[in-house]
């Protein structure tokens, strides 16, 4: 057609096009990894595993075992307490 400068678009429509398509294609690939990486759960953080934490928990978990083996917690509220603080 006569009139418009637009010669069919040679081969830079060709490569426009594609690189767009790319860059579309790269952002949903961003979007969706950011969605998982959101959502799923990657276990304790570096803070929670340093190991003044470690050392509370064993701490924890030793007070715990001396109460239930001096009798002053009974099995169901040891286990119940274990269940609780994830130990």
């Amino acid at each position: 057609m006569m009139g418009y400068g637009y010669d069919g678009g040679g081969g830079w429509m060709w490569v426009f096009g594609g690189l767009m398509m790319l860059g579309v294609l790269v952002l949903i690939g961003l979007a969706v990894w950011a969605i998982i990486a959101a959502t799923t759960n990657r276990g304790p953080t570096t803070a929670a595993t340093s190991p003044a934490d470690v050392g509370g928990r064993t701490r924890t978990r030793q007070v715990l075992d001396e109460r239930y083996a001096r009798g002053e917690i009974d099995s169901e509220e040891y286990t119940e307490r274990l269940h609780t603080l994830g130990l």
